[in-house]
């Protein structure tokens, strides 16, 4: 594996590549890798004849300083992990990836506006500022992202299409913890005893997808909101079921053919998201 640090040099090697015909499978990310991460890595090693994976952790896409600064960082361990699966680790700092303040505008409609776009605002135009930059940089065959950011996944699909980029975005399942919890380097922030009472979420999701038989959709996100409210160590900031394809919240189940229930809460000052398909 080859660590590379500019886009120069990037350039410079995916040049080489193209000329010899080989398929490139990327893998974005931001660092503080886990089994989720690997999971992607591995889907990339296997479809691809080169696998470049990124991590960079995009200042322009928090909107709260706060938690880009407690964002875990490990790089040494990061490396570690790629090794077994890259052939190119593009760790650019942020002075390379943005010498100017950036300045673009993306808009999404109401992929962008609802649910994690309504509570971080402007938190997609910056994944859509890094995601289109490192696509214009690299220009994969196939881009590998992961389902738990479904609301995210869904707004690197509208940008592929809205642009004509002739990019593959694979979606991959959702890793997760023996009990349940869905991966994602926040959870490294967690207390002991937070961890432990994480895996209510997906419990709680996994409850939802049950009461499909009894309850429509929109008495299934009420039943989610009052069993947070019964759980004080939680703040829930959302419970919607959602089209899978528009986002677009339904209270009927013959509002979309696939209903996806989406959720994000608060637990020892960590935000957590997660997902699961209704029908």
């Amino acid at each position: 594996m080859e660590i590379v640090y500019t886009q120069t040099s990037l350039l410079e090697k995916i040049t080489a590549l193209r000329k010899k015909s080989l398929q490139i499978g990327f893998v974005p990310t931001m660092g503080a890798l886990h089994k989720g991460h690997v999971q992607l890595l591995k889907s990339a090693r296997s479809e691809n004849d080169i696998v470049i994976c990124s991590i960079f952790i995009n200042p322009v896409q928090f909107n709260n300083t706060a938690d880009l600064e407690r964002y875990p960082r490990n790089p040494e361990e990061d490396i570690a992990l790629a090794n077994s699966y890259c052939d190119i680790l593009f760790m650019p700092s942020v002075e390379e990836i943005y010498p100017n303040p950036p300045k673009e505008q993306y808009h999404f409609g109401l992929l962008e506006s609802t649910m994690e776009g309504y509570y971080r605002q402007g938190h997609f135009n910056g994944v859509a500022i890094i995601v289109k930059r490192l696509f214009d940089i690299i220009q994969p065959d196939i881009a590998y992202f992961g389902k738990k950011d479904f609301q995210q996944l869904a707004i690197i699909k509208k940008l592929v299409q809205d642009y004509n980029l002739k990019i593959t975005i694979q979606a991959i399942d959702t890793v997760r913890e023996e009990d349940g919890l869905a991966m994602s380097s926040r959870n490294k922030l967690l207390s002991p005893h937070a961890r432990s009472v994480a895996p209510f979420v997906w419990k709680t999701l996994l409850k939802a997808q049950i009461l499909k038989k009894e309850k429509n959709p929109s008495q299934i996100s009420e039943w989610i909101q009052e069993q947070f409210k019964n759980h004080q160590e939680f703040k829930l900031e959302y419970a919607q079921l959602v089209n899978a394809e528009t986002l677009e919240e339904v209270t009927e189940y013959n509002q979309a053919e696939s209903i996806v229930a989406c959720i994000a809460v608060w637990l020892d000052n960590v935000r957590l998201i997660d997902n699961i398909t209704i029908v």
